[in-house]
């Protein structure tokens, strides 16, 4: 698999609550220079990304990150917000505590209005499978099919742990034909990318891909 397969398949990420414009830009040049799928930032940046890059980016963005606590409304608020300013992909966290507490009804409704809120924009849903067990990761595989979602994706990078194989290969067998699948959180090495790929991830959530491509050393979410 070459360098440029690779980074077509990567959300070139910064979402550390002290980032700066100076950081954003420098994964902003990185992304347009490696053709990146698209770049993952905080949405305070999504409008001076846009005046500054216009159509040379792919903007995603995150919502209700990173507990996944806030109401539905306040979600579905931040999502047609982001796509107003200029976001193409949405990436939101589920209410954990609803899945757990088996309101599965609450949390496929609120992807499917959150799904509603973007419309043909594409949306990632974070379901957190460090904090799940195997009939929680099953079912919310379920839950992000009904409720129409693009993507399922692993983790936020900001939980106990982040994307596993074993994850994604439950994945592949639980949730519908369209839908995608994204890792994140914990993707170290060239070989974890290609891993993944393979496994059948179309994304890959990271900072650090274009450093690991370059074959310099990497810590870290």
């Amino acid at each position: 698999m070459t360098n440029s397969e690779i980074l077509s398949h990567i959300d070139h990420t910064l979402l550390k609550p002290f980032a700066t414009w100076t950081d954003i830009q420098e994964i902003c040049k990185d992304a347009i220079e490696y053709q990146t799928a698209s770049v993952c930032i905080p949405a305070a940046f999504i409008e001076r990304i846009k005046e500054t890059y216009g159509q040379q980016l792919n903007i995603c963005t995150v919502i209700g990150f990173p507990l996944g606590y806030s109401t539905t409304e306040t979600k579905v608020f931040e999502a047609k917000d982001a796509i107003a300013k200029g976001a193409k992909e949405i990436d939101m966290v589920i209410n954990i505590g609803r899945l757990k507490d088996g309101n599965d009804d609450y949390v496929q409704d609120e992807i499917a209005q959150i799904k509603e809120a973007v419309g043909d924009n594409v949306l990632k849903v974070i379901v957190e499978t460090c904090f799940l067990t195997e009939d929680e990761k099953v079912r919310v595989c379920k839950l992000v099919t009904k409720a129409g979602a693009d993507y399922i994706k692993t983790s936020t990078g900001f939980g106990t742990g982040g994307a596993t194989m074993a994850d994604i290969l439950l994945f592949k067998k639980n949730i519908g034909p369209d839908v995608k699948m994204k890792a994140a959180g914990g993707v170290k090495s060239v070989d974890d990318l290609i891993a993944f790929i393979e496994a059948g991830c179309d994304r890959i959530g990271t900072s650090s891909a274009v450093k690991m491509l370059k074959g310099q050393e990497v810590s870290g979410y």
